[in-house]
């Protein structure tokens, strides 16, 4: 891989890119296969992003002068959006594996540029057209869980995670916004310290474990805490709402802070469309804690998803069943919400004490990852299958549909 000055290659003004002329069979041929390689953070074609800027095939004879490369060695002009772009080695990656076993293809050596300022205005032309400034309003084909508990120390992060990882893990496609400005963990939870790739002000979260995700520790550096009042906080997550490029996502979750403040409220206005998935311990007092989050519902004209019990009983590997937070706090939530509410909130699921959820975390891979069969990792497995598939009306909704003659 070798880096040049930013060639034009083929730019048709703001929202287009033409295709590379093509002149040999080969250069179309890679140009086909080009376009099963995907930008690591839009997640979309490289060849339909502008950024394959020249295919050529080198027309030189074989044999001397030595080392001259022969015909079918083939050289890939890649844009870039940015100049040190994290993922350059990603992306030099991922187009020589398309390009392997190419048949009549010697070689290949991938040339990098980046993008001029028209180039990425265009970028974003393309890439917004058509999109409301927040694609989460009324009208949203994704559906939004906003997770929330009473207190802090419920698992809240982690049950958020997993839920994230194991939707993704189904072949959904998944954002998940770490809105709990103050005690951040999503990254960690992840295992990623990537930094968001700018192209002017929209921002492209990076994807990690198969979901995009955005956290205001990605912008900070290590450990530093966040001292940010109530406006500073709600424009935080606007940013993370409206600036950030989420693409056609299935489902976005939203990782609140604890208990009914600022960024609950700023969330029910933001992603109108959200419900909340409350979590709680089993043990009592956490749970009438948990439920006054449930009933913020009330006053943000939210829906309540379910609720799900973390830190459940535990079964000790002489079959002893420990009740270290007591029972019972996850169903006296459900039923007080059901009563509060007036439509039926349910108790999605409990999921048991579990060394390895914790140990998972600590490490970077979510337990549904590491270990999907273990207690933790199979009801967080169940919980996330039974969100995939629950049932919602379609009526008032813009469907991209096109009909045909």
């Amino acid at each position: 891989m070798t880096d040049t000055p930013d060639a034009p290659g083929s730019f048709d003004g703001p929202g287009t890119f033409d295709t590379p002329a093509l002149t040999t069979d080969l250069e179309r041929a890679a140009w086909a296969r080009l376009g099963s390689v995907l930008d690591p953070e839009i997640r979309r074609p490289v060849t339909e992003l502008g950024m394959v800027a020249s295919i050529t095939e080198s027309a030189e004879p074989t044999g001397p002068p030595t080392g001259a490369p022969g015909a079918g060695h083939l050289t890939i002009g890649i844009r870039l959006t940015i100049a040190g772009c994290p993922l350059r080695d990603t992306i030099t990656q991922d187009v020589e594996r398309a390009l392997e076993g190419l048949d009549g293809c010697t070689g290949v050596e991938v040339v990098m540029a980046v993008m001029t300022a028209e180039q990425r205005a265009s970028l974003k032309d393309l890439l917004t057209a058509g999109r409301p400034k927040n694609q989460f309003e009324k009208g949203s084909l994704a559906r939004v869980y906003a997770v929330a508990s009473g207190k802090g120390g419920v698992g809240k992060s982690t049950v958020t995670a997993n839920l994230a990882t194991a939707l993704a893990d189904r072949g959904l496609s998944v954002g998940l916004v770490d809105a709990d400005i103050h005690g951040f963990s999503i990254p960690g939870l992840l295992g990623t310290t990537a930094k968001p790739t700018r192209v002017d002000e929209m921002i492209l979260p990076p994807v990690a474990q198969g979901v995009k995700v955005i956290s205001i520790g990605m912008f900070l550096d290590a450990d530093r805490p966040v001292a940010w009042r109530g406006p500073m906080l709600h424009r935080a997550l606007e940013q993370f709402v409206t600036d950030v490029y989420w693409g056609d996502l299935d489902v976005l979750l939203v990782d609140l802070p604890p208990g009914t403040g600022d960024i609950a409220i700023s969330a029910a206005q933001l992603l109108p469309t959200s419900e909340l998935l409350i979590v709680t311990t089993p043990q009592q007092a956490a749970a009438q804690v948990a439920a006054r989050a449930g009933e913020l519902a009330e006053q943000t004209g939210q829906q309540v998803a379910g609720v799900i019990e973390n830190m459940a009983a535990m079964t000790l590997p002489d079959g002893t069943v420990l009740d270290l937070f007591g029972s019972g706090g996850g169903q006296t939530v459900a039923d007080r919400l059901t009563g509060s509410l007036g439509h039926e909130v349910p108790l999605l699921g409990s999921v048991p004490l579990d060394p390895l959820l914790r140990e998972d975390g600590d490490g970077g891979t979510p337990v549904v990852l590491e270990h999907p069969d273990s207690a933790a990792g199979t009801e967080l497995r169940r919980i996330a299958g039974a969100l995939a598939v629950r049932p919602r009306g379609l009526a008032g909704l813009k469907l991209p549909v096109t009909p045909r003659d």
